[in-house]
């Protein structure tokens, strides 16, 4: 594919300060999914082409096409070029080639074991295991087991000499368990809606590391079906990393992307709460609040080289000692608003175009064990595992409700109760940090489906946190 990009480039007529960039994507998904020790579905889909974008008197034109001939993309860069001039018409800000740098790299995931070199029948074999390990009881009514593994090809070229590749291995589980007992019924997961997703292989399916994620479902499925409701009441809340993630994505992730601040996605998305005069002296959160974006992290979901207009990506501060440094935001963003950022323009596919997008977003570790945290609260509410979420347009008032929780007495982890939820504001939220969790503690998890953008674009998310407990937080039950 790269000769077939440089050739096509080569025969275009690039004008003076203008610049041209040629983006091949592709992609393979597999899904399969087993009900009740059924196979239910077993998914193919791929999908490839070849978006190109077009530098002309300071804006960007694009167009896209999955006819990979030599013929048709030099048809679809004409229309690319096409689409810049018209809109440099209209333009409302005016870009120059340094938004596009000439980078070079090659990326590919960590695999220990292609999941490929697992046959269908063997995928299926584990996946029917667990959803016998989930069904311990005739109070559960239904166990389900979700796989799906996708493969990405990314080749990158342009007219300054930018060419990378970056190839992903993606793998995702969800494992889910509901149960009715005496008029309650409750669910119970793996970390949420399809958290546990990795950049890697067949060594996240391992049916070892499954089973016993099953068999915890199982267990605390039945711990709920018997607990009492969260109380309401106005006290510690310690979250557990898979809820942090949710946490993290929604309240820190969203409102730091700077095209949001713009206004860019305010009639889709939703705007944000913060401001560009907040960066670099909005305290967001207690002094024990560090944020970063880290692209590199192994094995997390949305690990990468290069973004899609090849800005390099770094580990950077978002937030440090509770105070806002950087926005998400990569080279256009950080050039209409003044404001640092990162690289973390993104495209969901070859016929959509880069937007500003989350990547790894993570809260770094603190000193704590988890013991400690835990012995210092004389009474709280330990929740775990994102089960409903709502949060308003400018990403400040919000209501989470969690799967699983315990409450806290004395510096012990008590009784289990159900339908925990809690509700703050984010700001303020933050600023009630009172303890972070070593590393020890911490815990990596990913989302797929992080949609923004239109036309719509989904895309991959990595949050990586340790257990990080909150103090005067106002939690209540279902009941409510």
């Amino acid at each position: 594919m790269e000769q077939l990009l440089k050739k096509v480039l080569s025969q275009l007529s690039i004008g003076s300060n203008q610049w041209v960039g040629l983006r091949y994507h592709r992609e393979h998904a597999r899904t399969r999914e087993v009900r009740d020790a059924h196979p239910e579905s077993n998914r193919g889909s791929e999908s490839a082409g070849v978006m190109i974008e077009w530098l002309v008197d300071g804006q960007f034109g694009y167009a896209a096409t999955p006819d990979l001939c030599e013929a048709s993309l030099l048809r679809t860069a004409a229309l690319a070029h096409g689409n810049a001039v018209s809109a440099a018409r209209r333009a409302l800000y005016r870009f120059d080639t340094s938004r596009r740098p000439p980078s070079q790299g090659i990326y590919s995931s960590k695999v220990s074991s292609p999941l490929a070199g697992l046959s269908d029948a063997e995928q299926f074999e584990v996946l029917v295991s667990l959803t016998k390990r989930m069904r311990t009881s005739e109070a559960v009514i239904t166990a389900t087991a979700w796989l799906q593994n996708v493969q990405v090809e990314s080749c990158f070229v342009s007219s300054n000499g930018a060419h990378f590749e970056q190839d992903l291995s993606l793998v995702s589980v969800a494992l889910e368990a509901v149960g009715q007992r005496n008029g309650v019924v409750q669910k119970r997961s793996n970390h949420g809606l399809s958290a546990y997703s990795y950049q890697g292989g067949a060594e996240f399916v391992l049916e070892k590391i499954l089973a016993q994620q099953a068999d915890k479902v199982a267990v605390q499925l039945h711990e709920l079906l018997e607990a009492a409701e969260c109380p309401n009441e106005t006290t510690h809340l310690v979250l557990a990393p898979d809820q942090m993630m949710l946490q993290i994505h929604e309240s820190i992730g969203h409102p730091l992307e700077l095209d949001r601040i713009l206004g860019d996605e305010r009639n889709y998305a939703g705007s944000s709460f913060v401001k560009l005069e907040d960066f670099g002296r909005l305290q967001y959160g207690s002094e024990l609040l560090n944020v970063t974006f880290d692209p590199g992290v192994e094995h997390e979901f949305a690990s990468y080289a290069f973004d899609d207009c090849g800005h390099p990506a770094h580990r950077e501060f978002l937030i440090e000692k509770g105070v806002l440094k950087r926005g998400l935001g990569s080279l256009e963003s950080q050039a209409r608003s003044g404001v640092l950022g990162v690289a973390n323009q993104r495209a969901s596919s070859w016929n959509r175009a880069p937007i500003d997008r989350m990547a790894n977003i993570n809260v770094e570790p603190g000193e704590k064990s988890f013991e400690q945290i835990i012995s210092g609260i004389e009474r709280g509410v330990f929740m775990e595992s994102n089960k409903s979420w709502s949060i308003d347009d400018y990403r400040n008032k919000f209501q989470f409700g969690c799967e699983y929780a315990r409450v806290i007495e004395n510096g012990k982890l008590g009784r289990v109760l159900r339908n925990p939820n809690y509700r703050g504001v984010t700001s303020d939220f933050w600023k009630k940090l009172v303890a972070v969790g070593d590393p020890s503690t911490l815990g990596v998890f990913g989302t797929p489906y992080c949609g923004k953008g239109e036309p719509n674009q989904s895309i991959r998310v990595g949050h990586a946190s340790p257990v990080c407990a909150f103090a005067g937080v106002e939690v209540f039950g279902g009941a409510q």
